[in-house]
């Protein structure tokens, strides 16, 4: 898409800002349970973020860095009286932020490497309360080659504990995401026993899950939907020793066959399309994939049973 396109298409999605009572009548129409990641649009300002969101249906936005800002304590636009204009702009259209993504790992060992991520996740936390946002996603990332599983779990499990704790004080919850070295259902079911808290719950990433761990959706949900709050979804086929990210449906995950799962499980969250735009350029623009997100996930919705409301 041509810079030109590109900016007659948000434009065109966002010309209710002009006029804010009409977006006030827009924001009354139904809306599917999708949500976007922002890191499927690195290069798109706040407005083309909500307008994109609003043009296409989706309901809420799930914010992982905003306009080259990985740390969203540091934007400008959750600073003093501009985190209230930005409160003011969601709610306007009706869109709900699912939850921010921080970069807090749970499992680093050196002491003050350690201490920078869980301020990190405190930061996320009590933003996420001012924001309303009822989640922030972290991660137990990693087990380092070498090391006793047991001490790495006992960091993830103690790291979980002190996030928790802080989410519960400031009337929000943290998710731990399946991903990295803890994709396998009971990895993340002995992490979540273990924290045992009513401020912790699964991110599930169900390419995840499916790709890295070798489970069938049915007995992800078997073992972990009493815990799932959020999830991730996203589609890609095998590159080489890797995997390339593709249009929903169009490659080997079941995609479908996962939101399912879901809506027959009685899941009552968000369908979250997390596209990796900025950690994988060479993928499809957001201009592209965001619409066909919304189409084909909008198709499984409708085949599941799940009305827009």
């Amino acid at each position: 898409m041509s810079s030109v396109d590109r900016r007659s298409f948000l434009v065109g999605l966002g010309a209710g800002f002009a006029a804010p009572a009409i977006v006030r009548a827009r924001s009354q129409k139904p809306r599917l349970p999708i949500s976007y990641s922002t890191l499927g649009c690195p290069e798109w300002t706040w407005k083309e973020i909500l307008a994109q969101a609003d043009g296409l249906g989706y309901g809420g936005i799930e914010i992982r860095g905003l306009e080259g800002e990985m740390d969203l304590t540091k934007w400008p636009g959750f600073q003093g009286h501009r985190l209230e204009e930005s409160r003011a702009d969601l709610a306007a259209l009706g869109i709900v932020v699912t939850d921010l993504g921080a970069s807090s790992n749970m499992h680093l060992k050196d002491p003050r490497e350690r201490q920078k991520s869980l301020d990190e996740g405190r930061r996320f936390i009590d933003l996420a309360a001012k924001l309303e946002a009822p989640y922030v996603r972290m991660f137990g990332d990693k087990i380092p080659p070498g090391e006793p599983r047991e001490e790495v779990m006992k960091r993830v499990v103690n790291g979980f504990r002190e996030m928790a704790d802080h989410a519960k004080a400031a009337g929000v919850g943290v998710v731990i995401e399946s991903h990295g070295d803890f994709t396998r259902s009971a990895d993340l079911e002995e992490i979540l026993t273990r924290v045992h808290s009513e401020a912790f719950a699964l991110c599930w990433d169900a390419h995840h899950t499916f790709v890295s761990a070798g489970e069938a959706p049915a007995d992800t949900w078997k073992s972990l939907g009493r815990w799932v709050r959020h999830t991730h979804l996203k589609d890609s086929v095998p590159d080489g020793g890797g995997r390339r990210y593709v249009l929903t449906g169009a490659g080997a995950v079941p995609v479908r066959e996962q939101v399912k799962v879901l809506a027959a499980g009685g899941y009552d969250g968000f369908y979250g399309f997390e596209w990796e735009k900025k950690w994988h350029p060479e993928i499809e623009p957001p201009e592209v994939a965001f619409p066909h997100y919304a189409k084909t996930v909008g198709a499984y919705l409708a085949e599941a049973g799940v009305r827009p409301s």
